[in-house]
């Protein structure tokens, strides 16, 4: 329903956000310690070939709805396409709009091929049950750069940090620190979640013949 839609939707974004936030935090300390940009490429090829892995386990249990280019292959890309523009608050703003506008441009149209799926471009009939293209979610990082510029004024904070003075704010910063290993476990946990329910049912692969 629109409930469940608008919901995902501010998620998802929300997440983005936060991670071009972090990109900038990144590189701040990052530079303080001399590191390159092959530091930056090694890490988005980690977290896209994440994404490859989730690509296959859902391919090989979910079938046809299985995750092409979901969000660990955007932000995997993103850590590498987003750094020219971490320290151009201005540059990453701009470009963070006109790539949002492009996918808004894009979302309603259908094409007749796939090799474009990753950009934003869509075929007839497709879905996926995790689909975060370029245009317009890589637009959504860049803005969350901009805010991340904004917020960390000169790479230091411009607001105080709550997260050592109470259980709540250690809490949730546990969370934020492991935001990785916890997507990773929790598609399986709900695909077999939903399977005990008898919600769905897993396809048996032909390779396995």
């Amino acid at each position: 329903g629109p409930f469940w839609f608008w919901f995902a939707l501010t998620t998802a974004s929300l997440f983005l956000l936060l991670s071009g936030v972090s990109l900038v935090l990144s590189r701040s300390r990052s530079e303080k310690r001399g590191a390159s940009f092959l530091k930056y490429l090694k890490r988005g090829l980690l977290i896209f070939s994440l994404g490859m892995l989730i690509t296959f386990v859902t391919w090989l249990f979910i079938g046809s709805d299985f995750v092409l280019f979901g969000v660990l292959h955007l932000i995997g890309l993103s850590v590498i396409l987003s750094y020219p523009l971490v320290k151009n608050k201005n540059a990453s703003l701009v470009a963070g709009f006109l790539l949002i506008l492009a996918g808004v441009v894009l979302q309603g149209m259908r094409f007749g091929f796939s090799w474009l799926v990753w950009l934003g471009l869509k075929p007839v009939g497709y879905h996926s049950v995790d689909y975060f293209p370029l245009l317009p979610w890589l637009g959504v990082v860049l803005v969350g750069v901009f805010l991340g510029n904004v917020l960390l004024k000169n790479y230091g904070r411009t607001f105080a940090s709550v997260a050592g003075q109470n259980r709540a704010a250690r809490f949730l910063s546990f969370f934020g620190r492991h935001s990785l290993v916890i997507y990773l476990l929790h598609q399986p946990v709900i695909i077999l979640a939903f399977s005990a329910a008898g919600l769905i049912k897993f396809p048996v692969p032909s390779i396995l013949f």
